[in-house]
């Protein structure tokens, strides 16, 4: 049997250890784990690998420092060159080029649009999906005996009595409502990170405490983590992780790390004394109601004396000696910082940074990689090996109960080929994970490409979808495998969709190339951190065609669709995303419970709104043509009250013309078109082309989806598709 012998030259600026990651061989077998196995270097600054008894295989070359190749497949012997060219022939000898250190430069940018590089062979194909974003506490509440308060934020009604729990939705809830998002048509859910969390309102997960631990405030008897994935399984449900890697809590990381404070228990505020504090189940002091010893910190790594009160005291009275002021508390008043506040200096380098906190121009360069987001969220050395290989490992557990895909929290806080190490890992381990992350930009994020962008391009979305390094050539580099949440097209809603118009997106959409692959990436309307008005604060507060006409782009346009609970009926209309004013509640914000509309009583009257059905045909009919799933943009044009363009996947013989209108009806001509027999997937109509030119008749906030030889209307008519 023949061997497949693979040479790599070593770029300038890579490390001198290169390995070589391989997967889907034929003959089939075992995969290598991240980042595969050492390559032999040669005199001449070539690296070889032979795959003994392979004739295939699909691969990645790395430093196992954060630089790689692309996804590459052979099935013959290959050279492939510094500069990412390969050769069936050993090349003659020559320098190996430098990679550029990415900087922000002082030349003017130079933007440039080269031809589309070949599709990227992909398994597990996620873009066929779309999904549906969820905070798993304030979805459903199906088991309320693990409702949880959280210390701060809490509601009281008139009597003084508090409500609506923190921690109210879970796992059992979600269970009982996977019907109700089958049949709005998703098949992937994202939920909000599960694992552990430890905070003052870490309701929402973004706290983490313990990776390797489920959070108990999800799970119930016959609903744990594993429940929740299997039974999404069966109803044809991927499910979608939210994953924080750039910080913890303020408590540390249980049983490795803990970071120096005061048990909770022994607070007392200015003008109080112990055991009067009244603060709905928080009746004494402020450590953890639901413990019985009314600490708030359990970790095992903790200092003896620290042990020791977590296992008495609960009412906080025993006199405490302050190890590091030798104050003795409680004590009314004592250094609030002492109990909540963190101290960068004195964090364990071997596992936090020391660099301070974000603040002002911190958001807009390299600081954000470095200093701590808040004081509940401590910035972790993420190119430390004990690390990596905690959270790595602790990630690839979930992987194996079935996780389908993982999306990636605070990604511009993280340098991106550090980051590319994690991802790198997990995709090893299972080699379909698709990965995507939150990079938040409130504008285009250019970068160092221009647009009037205040931020250089190593911060910005595109960075990492690229391997490249040079900040204003995004081919630099090919596609990094990583996908982003698409802020660039939705930070032009509040300009054009929330005023009745497509103007400006046409603009957007042409930068496409910029990206690794901008099919891949994950479009939204709305979700828990911004909303599409100026300040980028509330929830979509135009009028409901807006909303249907922005779903009609979203659902058409390149890129995975995402819709965050609720918007299928308008859910909070007006409201902030998240508390704003100091005595704010999550039931005025965006953030509210959702669970009393899909109550029995109600879930019908839910599913009858007319955004429900709006979004409920659009999923069926890009179900339908693989081409708005999977097909990249050509021929764009946009006009005040219109859009129009062609998606042509040949892969899967789909080809797709859409006309789209947002306001009054619009007709719409689309040239360079395929001739042959079209139907339109919205209105049934049927068009032969002969001459390459296509037109039709749009109504006002609809879309015509033009399929050629296609299956002709799909659906029934609502008010804004008909």
């Amino acid at each position: 049997m023949t061997d497949l012998t693979l040479h790599f030259q070593k770029p300038a600026g890579w490390a001198d250890t290169i390995h070589i990651h391989f997967w889907n061989t034929y003959p089939a077998a075992a995969a290598t784990t991240w980042p595969g196995v050492a390559m032999t270097a040669r005199p001449d600054g070539w690296f070889v690998h032979r795959l003994e008894g392979i004739r295939s295989a699909s691969f990645v070359i790395n430093d196992a420092h954060g630089r790689q190749t692309v996804d590459e497949w052979r099935d013959r012997d290959g050279w492939l060159t510094a500069a990412g060219s390969w050769s069936d022939r050993a090349p003659q000898a020559q320098a190996a080029p430098a990679v550029k250190a990415a900087k922000v430069p002082a030349v003017k940018p130079r933007a440039r649009k080269p031809a589309a590089p070949p599709p990227v062979k992909r398994d597990g194909d996620f873009r066929a999906e779309t999904i549906y974003f969820l905070i798993t506490t304030r979805f459903y509440d199906g088991d309320p005996s693990n409702n949880f308060f959280c210390r701060d934020r809490i509601k009281f009604n008139a009597a003084g009595q508090a409500e609506d729990p923190h921690w109210r939705g879970d796992f059992k809830g979600l269970i009982e409502r996977l019907d109700y998002i089958a049949d709005l048509g998703f098949t992937a859910i994202w939920i909000t990170p599960p694992v552990e969390n430890r905070s003052g309102l870490d309701y929402h997960g973004y706290h983490p405490y313990d990776w390797t631990r489920v959070d108990p405030r999800l799970e119930s008897p016959g609903a744990t983590y594993k429940d929740l994935i299997d039974a999404a399984h069966k109803r044809g449900l991927k499910i979608i992780q939210d994953v924080v890697i750039n910080h913890s809590c303020m408590y540390g990381i249980r049983g490795h790390v803990w970071i120096d404070r005061l048990p909770l228990k022994y607070y007392v505020p200015q003008g109080s004394e112990q055991g009067r504090v009244n603060h709905g189940p928080y009746q004494g002091n402020l450590g953890n109601y639901a413990w019985p010893n009314r600490d708030d910190d359990d970790n095992p790594v903790a200092p003896a004396w620290y042990r020791e009160r977590h296992a008495t005291d609960p009412e906080g009275k025993l006199p405490l000696v302050d190890p590091k002021t030798g104050v003795t508390v409680p004590q009314p008043g004592y250094n609030p910082g002492r109990f909540f506040g963190i101290d960068a200096g004195t964090l364990d380098p071997a596992w936090y940074h020391q660099d301070g906190f974000i603040c002002g121009g911190d958001w807009e360069s390299a600081a954000v990689q470095v200093k701590h987001i808040a004081g509940d969220c401590i910035d972790l050395a993420t190119r430390r090996q004990n690390v990596k290989d905690y959270i790595i490992g602790a990630i690839n557990r979930y992987l194996d109960l079935g996780v389908d895909a993982l999306r990636i929290d605070t990604v511009k806080h993280i340098e991106r080929d550090n980051l590319l190490e994690y991802i790198n890992a997990w995709k090893a381990h299972k080699p379909s994970l698709f990965v995507f992350g939150e990079n938040l930009v409130k504008g285009y994020g250019w970068g160092d490409l221009g647009g009037g962008d205040n931020g250089p391009s190593f911060i910005r979305p595109w960075w990492y979808t690229r391997l490249g390094h040079d900040p204003q050539d995004p081919h630099s580099g090919g596609d990094s495998g990583f996908s982003v949440l698409d802020f660039g097209l939705f930070s032009t809603f509040r300009d054009n969709v929330s005023r009745g118009t497509y103007e400006g997106l046409g603009q957007v959409l042409e930068k496409d190339w910029i990206y690794g692959d901008a099919t891949t990436l994950v479009t939204f309307l709305q979700n828990h951190d911004v909303g599409p008005d100026n300040d980028f604060r509330f929830r979509f507060k135009g009028e409901q065609w807006m909303a249907a006409a922005t779903y009609n782009l979203l659902w058409t346009v390149r890129g995975i669709p995402c819709l965050y609970y609720g918007e299928e009926i308008e859910f909070m209309k007006g409201a902030p995303q998240d508390v704003v004013e100091a005595n704010d509640t999550l039931d005025s914000t965006g953030r509210a419970y959702f669970g009393d509309h899909l109550s029995e009583g109600r879930i019908s009257q839910t599913q009858s709104h007319p955004l429900y059905k709006h979004i409920q045909r659009l999923n069926q009919i890009r179900k339908a043509v693989p081409a708005l799933q999977k097909a990249p943009m050509r021929d764009v044009r946009e006009w005040r009250t219109g859009l129009s363009f062609i998606r042509d996947y040949p892969e899967e013989d789909s080809y797709a013309v859409v006309g789209l209108a947002i306001g009054g009806d619009q007709d719409v001509t689309v040239e360079n078109v395929r001739n042959g027999t079209y139907r339109d997937c919205v209105s049934g109509r049927e068009v032969t082309v002969g001459d390459g030119r296509l037109g039709f008749h749009v109504r006002g906030n609809s879309a015509g989806i033009y399929v050629l030889d296609g299956p002709g209307k799909i659906g029934v008519d609502g008010p804004y598709l008909r």
